[in-house]
C-alpha cells in the first residue's frame, strides 16, 4: 500500500521518468533528500521496478502492430515460447489462461512481413491475429491501494 505522496511521485515518474529530484520534490512538497528516500523505498519494495523509455515503433519503421493469440499444438508449448522469445518483432508476450496460451504484440513493416513471421510458427501452433487500429488506453498504473490513516 502507498500513501498519497507516494502516489503523486509514481504518477509524475510515469509521465516523465527523467524529471529531476529537485523538480519532483517541489511538485510533491518535499525536500530533495525526502523525495529521494521515498523513491528508494518504492524501489526496495518492488513498486518501482526500473526507469525506462517509451519508444515509438512507427518512428522506427514499424507502422503496423498485431495482437496475436497463440495456441501451441500438443507437446509444442516450450518450442513455441522459445520461438516467440527469439523473434525480435514480438515486442511483448503474456502467458495466459483460457483457450490460448500466449497473447503477444507483434511489430511489423507490412502485411507480407506479418505473414512471413507467422509462417515460422504455423506448424507448431494455431494463431488468431488482429491488427491494432489505435491504442484506446495508454500505459498507466493501476489504481493505488491507499494506506488507511
Amino acid at each position: 500500500m502507498i500513501d498519497e505522496i507516494d502516489q503523486k511521485i509514481l504518477k509524475i515518474l510515469i509521465d516523465d521518468s527523467r524529471v529531476s529530484q529537485k523538480e519532483l520534490a517541489a511538485r510533491v512538497g518535499l525536500s530533495s533528500p525526502g523525495v529521494a528516500e521515498r523513491v528508494r523505498r518504492l524501489e526496495e519494495r518492488g513498486i518501482i521496478r526500473g526507469f525506462t523509455i517509451d519508444v515509438n515503433p512507427e518512428a522506427l519503421g514499424y507502422p503496423l502492430q498485431a495482437i496475436v493469440r497463440i495456441r501451441p499444438l500438443p507437446g509444442k508449448l516450450h518450442i513455441v515460447q522459445q520461438m516467440i522469445e527469439e523473434i525480435p518483432e514480438f515486442g511483448e508476450c503474456d502467458k495466459v489462461t483460457g483457450d490460448d496460451c500466449y497473447i503477444a504484440r507483434l511489430y511489423v513493416r507490412s502485411m507480407g512481413e506479418l505473414d512471413t513471421l507467422l509462417d515460422r510458427i504455423v506448424d507448431k501452433a494455431e494463431t488468431n491475429t488482429s491488427i491494432v487500429k489505435s491504442k484506446s488506453v495508454e500505459r498507466r498504473m493501476p489504481p493505488p491501494v491507499m494506506r488507511s490513516s
